[in-house]
């Protein structure tokens, strides 16, 4: 069984690549809150509309204070084919042998179209400006989920 996090837990830090060719540690956005979210593969119709709903609401979440990172196992040559195909403004990483995403509890058993697989759990993980869990969401669904977080975070005023 995957160990979740809960609220107040430290945030596994990271150091991955990105898919402009950089890194990105979770250590070096210390100060900021992140919402990180992980999703199973880019390109597909699920997390693209997932992607391009955060696109859409990133002016909007970093004039209250969060960034936003995408992590997926996929290689960072795709990661980059995605940012340029959906014009994605925030940093996508990858994480090839699933060992963060394993830390944060998004890489596990989960049940698709029925059966029992191993896979990435769509979740998502705010992050506060200490490195500490301030939300983590699991089996998030792809459609409808940033105004669901907006919602959670009190935005939609």
């Amino acid at each position: 069984m995957t160990t979740r996090l809960q609220p107040g837990d430290q945030a596994p830090d990271f150091d991955l690549p990105t898919a402009d060719g950089g890194r990105l540690t979770l250590g070096g956005l210390k100060g900021r809150k992140v919402i990180l979210y992980a999703y199973p593969a880019a390109m597909t119709p699920g997390c693209t509309k997932q992607a391009c709903d955060f696109r859409d609401s990133l002016a909007s979440l970093q004039a209250s204070g969060y960034e936003v990172v995408g992590i997926s196992p996929d290689k960072p040559a795709k990661l980059a084919t995605f940012v340029e195909r959906d014009a994605l403004t925030f940093p996508l990483v990858s994480d090839e042998d699933k060992s963060v995403l394993t830390a944060y509890g998004a890489f596990g058993e989960k049940k698709n179209y029925g059966r029992i697989v191993q896979g990435v759990i769509r979740s998502t993980f705010v992050i506060d400006e200490d490195g500490k869990i301030e939300l983590a969401q699991y089996n998030v669904r792809a459609t409808g989920h940033v105004a669901k977080l907006r919602r959670d975070l009190g935005l939609d005023k």
